[in-house]
């Protein structure tokens, strides 16, 4: 199994306050692995510790070398009201290649017409971004994905508040990416749709649960302990540590209740349940 991202005890947070801790695993070339979880759960996290905006509070979070990247945020942390067309949003795609100021060329014009007929967005490329619906929006930026020719594609949340055709489309284009041996991770809630289309699932509550096959990570069993330990987080504990802290105490992120289950929590690592 050759690696695309690597976690090695990965700790990620916001203003020393952490969100996913002690991730380990590798994220194989070529795979599909939805990352699951309840809202806060550390998905977005994730996503944005393997971009690099977010650098590790412990441990770290390395991309295999020439590993081309691609990244959708969630449509909440976009402007759509930046005066701009369709084709300006998805010829952004094209700026790694290109550059900031690099001349526009006849093959790119190609590569993003091929991109919205692969969408079904033609005809669209000079209707302002503003004007379209969250289903449409949605399509051109996996069109701006689609020109980026990447070979990491991170996703997140793609499938919220579209349309069900929306979702069916787009679930195409992601099998495609993975037909073509691109490295896909997504950030799910839906969990009949992992089921359903993605091999692979990583199940997060702030810290790993299960990590494998979705059907077999994605059981009652672990959903439940995902559930009880999301709840039972302190949001108040100390940055995560592990062994003992400064002042003679372990530092802890879970009431007592939920550290019954760190036992089995710690054997969680890539490709199985505890």
């Amino acid at each position: 199994m050759s690696a695309c991202v690597t976690f090695e005890d990965l700790t990620l947070g916001y203003s020393s306050h952490p969100a996913v801790h002690h991730l380990n695993g590798v994220v194989a070339k070529g795979s599909l692995t939805a990352v699951v979880g309840a809202n806060g759960s550390g998905k977005s996290t994730l996503m944005k510790g393997i971009v690099g905006v977010l650098k590790p509070m412990a441990g770290d979070c390395s991309v295999a070398p020439g590993v081309k990247l691609a990244y959708l945020p969630q449509q909440s942390e976009l402007d759509r009201f930046f005066p701009a067309r369709v084709v300006d949003l998805i010829s952004l795609g094209l700026w790694p290649r290109r550059g900031l100021l690099g001349r526009y060329r006849p093959e790119d014009r190609e590569a993003v017409a091929k991109a919205l007929s692969a969408v079904g967005m033609e005809g669209f490329e000079k209707r302002p971004i503003d004007t379209l619906s969250g289903g449409q929006l949605q399509r051109a930026l996996f069109a701006r994905v689609l020109v980026q020719d990447a070979d990491l594609i991170l996703l997140d949340e793609p499938f919220n508040a579209i349309d069900t055709r929306t979702v069916s489309d787009l679930i195409a284009l992601i099998k495609r990416w993975h037909g073509e041996q691109r490295t896909i991770m997504v950030a799910v809630h839906d969990l009949d749709l992992v089921r359903q289309h993605f091999p692979e699932a990583l199940l997060l509550a702030r810290r790993p649960v299960a990590w494998g096959d979705a059907r077999r990570t994605l059981t009652p069993e672990n959903l439940l302990r995902a559930r009880q330990f999301h709840e039972a987080w302190d949001d108040d504990a100390p940055w995560c540590a592990r062994g003992v802290s400064q002042g003679g105490d372990r530092a802890h992120h879970e009431h007592d209740h939920a550290a019954k289950g760190r036992t089995d929590l710690d054997k969680v690592d890539h490709r199985g349940a505890a």
